[in-house]
């Protein structure tokens, strides 16, 4: 018997499903193995105890299931904690046994049940709090786990606290004091490191001497737009996360000032968050020191969320939104992409109604909103406002610093981590693009199809004066000109309906006549040169109906803020957080038309030297869901320098790859190479070399042995493009291995083909396989999963090559399917030919191949080996590696049989 409330025929069986085969777990402890129709058959009729319902349906190879889900009660029960979404992980985390095999994971199931349900009635459990009418809600919307739970729930004596009215309220503070020009020393960043780092800590020279360097933009700039500027290559291993942190906390400490920390991903963003802990140990002075910011797009909107408690949406919609209100009342920060929301709990729903809950269409009110005071989003701001650290992202500091610049006025002092990327961050940032997704949804947003508390927004408007209310009438009039929702079933039925989407559609013929094909399931590009004539006079057509739509919007802004001027008697302050609101969201929308327009004129019009312009289908799998013009600079960098860079007065741009490539000039002496060594690509990538000034270099290698640590294994007899060979290679090096891969594809097609070909046969040796773009779970999760099983491997794309940290076991062998050449865009075309040709290529090569190789060794006592399935790498492009590593080529059975030794689990 189980040591719970219900009775062994009251408590449904529990089905563990992998790819090495499917059990059943009955409370007695009895396990029955079931075929897979077998399997599908019961979850058809009866609710079964699952774990990851969707990836139970991906591995029984069935469109959906559902069931009595443990990930779902674990969210309900520990809202704003998180669990590795395995039987395993889920065991450790509550302090059950982990279970060995599939079988003993079959068998556990029940009791990580037991246990989360029996928490429910314990004395002690935290999350308590509004437990009743959150279970009560769910009960209402048929929960297969209500049932269980209210047999272990008291409805409390007096009505509980409501979600909304649990959060707490931010609170304006004073401006901050201007910032001090305080001179940082390399002494006193030495002396904070030190005291950081504490007496015992390892001694790493590296790390204080890097320290010392940052310490030099934070001297006083001596002209306007002259920055100081520090390059640094910090090698993996000398800690410059705390290398960089102390100084800089150090400097905002003195000056009262801020400092920014940018960053490429959320993986690194969370890491830096932890790592700042140790400066400010204190958990209060933590909080009111250290802010994390994220665009609004990240931050579950208090409004959105309240009208999807109140809406109609489909059932497992309505779950999902009640599961989010009961984490957001325990939420640190309200952030739900990389924050304290597990990333399964979305991937549980397929994502739906997850985006709507956020403010992804720029439909904020700002003050006129009910929950302004208590905004997830306004709090992150004015923390921002008063912290000395600010850990931010490369797109968000970007925006900041070129847009809205009642946030900008702390950018002063900038360390832009992970480096290497701030190349991509700007193409981003700067590029433009008219597509008919973008078109339709400002049409939406005109004619009120958004939010029901916001779509009145216009008509609300149209009451306070004349002009305004013509104005208004005009504009959802133009606005019908614009790509309706079922603008792509025009298209594919050759019938467009108004001029926008006859532009598109002549877009589409386009370039379906001209696009190289041959990159199956990519999108298509065809760079702007001699448009068709059905372009060109769609394209005036086009015009004519975004003038008609911009006047009317000028107008209406216009007046806004005349009205806010004059201040009429009618005028409290609800209006005019309304007012103030809507003239953010018609500014947004006035500079998006006036791109739109520069676009179209681009048409008919000359290419300018800065840019390259092209027209495209975005696809994806081969399934068309976009049309478009797109412009990015030839080189983003400029805009970076001149807008970002010359306005803040000291910089640091730091990363372990920043100059992978650089080779010492022949006619050099040997000994003075080290000292000479070229920093173009690094200058030139991160756009320092747009500032006319002397700037600053800093190169440290990184500590590890990696001559020991470390193989290089390149295969030689691997068939190209064929898959059979392919797959082969890799169940064979895993195998070798006994997982602990991490295998590195650049094409999602070839991915997905080799794991379906090698997926069962390792899972039936017991080495579990995962892949990007196959299981239905984020990334951040599979990284989760594959680091808890050091005999699980991990299959992914670009997402994984840099953006991951598994140090240990749990990652011993990389391997590449073959050298990682730059896809063949339009955009890439024009640097290409602006920048050297094969030696550009071959300068993103050897990144991407040192990223790869960085994912390897990431602690002292790493061990492992990278593999390149591919007998064409050469031997120009190996100086990507740390120096002194051994490489081999061999035949796939001599590498196997090393693997096996160098990779073997201890």
């Amino acid at each position: 018997m189980t040591d719970s409330l219900f009775s062994e025929d009251q408590i449904p069986p529990a089905l563990h499903v992998t790819h090495a085969g499917i059990w059943m777990a009955f409370p007695n402890g009895n396990i029955q193995s079931l075929d897979r129709q077998t399997a599908v058959n019961l979850l058809q009729k009866t609710p079964l105890i699952l774990l990851n319902a969707p990836m139970v349906a991906s591995r029984l190879k069935i469109e959906e299931t559902s069931g009595l889900d443990l990930l779902e009660l674990f969210a309900f029960v520990h809202p704003a904690r998180f669990a590795v979404p395995t039987a395993s992980g889920l065991a450790r985390y509550l302090a059950l046994d982990v279970p060995e095999d599939d079988v003993s994971a079959a068998r556990i199931l029940h009791q990580i049940t037991n246990h989360l349900l029996k928490t429910l009635s314990d004395p002690k459990w935290q999350e308590r709090g509004g437990v009743w009418d959150s279970a009560a809600a769910l009960a209402r919307r048929q929960w297969n786990w209500s049932l269980f739970i209210e047999a272990y729930l008291e409805k409390p004596r007096h009505p509980e606290a409501w979600l909304f009215s649990r959060l707490p309220e931010w609170e304006d503070t004073p401006p901050r004091s201007p910032i001090r020009p305080v001179v940082l020393s390399p002494e006193e960043a030495d002396e904070s490191l030190g005291k950081t780092l504490g007496e015992q800590a390892e001694s790493r020279p590296e790390q204080r001497r890097y320290a010392r360097h940052v310490s030099q933009i934070f001297s006083p700039r001596g002209k306007e737009d002259e920055p100081h500027l520090l390059l640094a290559q910090a090698g993996t291993g000398i800690g410059k996360t705390l290398g960089y942190l102390a100084p800089a906390a150090e400097w905002a400490e003195k000056a009262e000032g801020t400092v920014w920390i940018s960053t490429y991903t959320k993986a690194l963003q969370r890491q830096l968050g932890r790592e700042a802990e140790r400066i400010f140990p204190d958990f209060q002075q933590y909080r009111e020191k250290v802010a994390i910011r994220k665009g609004r797009e990240n931050y579950l909107c208090l409004l959105n969320l309240e009208e999807a408690l109140q809406g109609n949406y489909r059932y497992r919609t309505n779950i999902l939104v009640q599961l989010v209100a009961r984490w957001a009342a325990y939420s640190r920060d309200g952030d739900m992409v990389g924050g304290d929301l597990p990333g399964w709990l979305i991937s549980l729903f397929r994502r739906n109604g997850a985006l709507s809950l956020t403010d992804r269409r720029g439909e904020c009110i700002y003050s006129a909103c009910p929950h302004f005071r208590r905004c997830f989003i306004e709090r992150a701001i004015r923390a921002t406002k008063n912290a000395r650290i600010v850990i931010a992202n490369h797109a968000l500091v970007m925006l900041l610093a070129t847009g809205d610049k009642s946030e900008d006025s702390h950018l002063n002092r900038l360390i832009f981590d992970e480096g290497h990327h701030v190349f991509e961050s700007a193409d981003s940032t700067f590029a433009a693009a008219f597509t008919a997704r973008e078109s339709c949804e400002l049409r939406r947003w005109l004619t009120g199809s958004g939010s029901r508390r916001r779509r009145k927004g216009l008509s609300e408007i149209a009451g306070y004066d004349e002009k305004i209310a013509d104005a208004v009438e005009e504009l959802k009039e133009a606005a019908r000109f614009l790509p309706s929702d079922s603008w792509l079933k025009n298209l594919s039925e050759d019938k467009p309906q108004n001029g926008i989407e006859r532009l598109f559609l002549a877009i589409h013929h386009m370039v379906k006549s001209r696009a190289d094909k041959s990159e199956q399931g990519y999108s298509l590009e065809i760079e702007i040169i001699d448009v068709d004539q059905a372009v060109a006079d769609a394209a005036k057509e086009s015009q004519t109906a975004l003038h008609a739509l911009r006047e009317p919007l000028l107008l209406i802004g216009k007046r806004l803020e005349q009205l806010l001027v004059e201040s009429p008697d009618w005028l409290n302050n609800a209006v005019r957080g309304k007012i103030e609101g809507l003239m953010n969201a018609l500014g947004r929308r006035e500079m998006i038309l006036s791109s739109w327009l520069n676009l179209i004129e681009r048409l008919t019009g000359v290419a300018e030297a800065n840019f390259i312009d092209w027209l495209a289908i975005d696809r994806i799998d081969g399934r068309e869901y976009d049309i478009g013009i797109h412009r990015h600079w030839i080189d983003p960098t400029h805009p970076l320098a001149e807008d970002v860079f010359k306005s803040a007065h000291g910089l640091l741009i730091t990363s372990a790859t920043l100059g992978v490539g650089r080779v010492p000039p022949s006619d050099l002496e040997a000994e003075k190479a080290e000292d000479s060594l070229l920093w173009d690509m690094a200058e030139q990538r991160s756009g320092a070399k747009h500032l006319d000034i002397p700037l600053l270099h800093f190169e440290a290698k990184s500590p590890f042995h990696y001559r020991d640590a470390a193989e290089i294994f390149i295969v030689t007899d691997i068939q190209k493009n064929n898959l059979a060979s392919l797959s082969n290679g890799y169940v064979r090096l895993l195998e070798a291995a006994k997982g602990g891969a991490l295998g590195l594809f650049s094409s999602i097609h070839r991915l997905r083909r080799v794991h379906a070909m090698i997926v069962d046969h390792l899972a039936r040796q017991g080495l579990p396989l995962y892949a990007q773009h196959v299981d239905p779970m984020d990334t951040g999760t599979l990284v989760d999963i594959f680091r808890d099983d050091p005999h699980a491997s991990l299959l992914g794309t670009d997402a994984l090559r840099d953006g991951i940290d598994v140090p240990g076991q749990s990652l011993r062998l990389v391997i590449m399917e073959g050298l990682p050449w730059p896809r063949p865009t339009v955009a890439h075309a024009a640097r290409r030919r602006a920048w050297g040709g094969r030696a550009y290529d071959d300068q993103i090569i050897r990144a991407k191949l040192a990223q790869g190789f960085g994912r390897l060794i990431r602690s002292q006592h790493d061990k492992g080996a990278f593999v390149l399935l591919s007998s064409a790498v050469p031997s120009r492009l190996l100086n990507a590696f740390p120096e002194g590593v051994p490489i081999h080529r061999l035949p796939l059975d001599e590498v196997t049989a090393m693997i096996t030794e160098k990779c073997r689990l201890e």
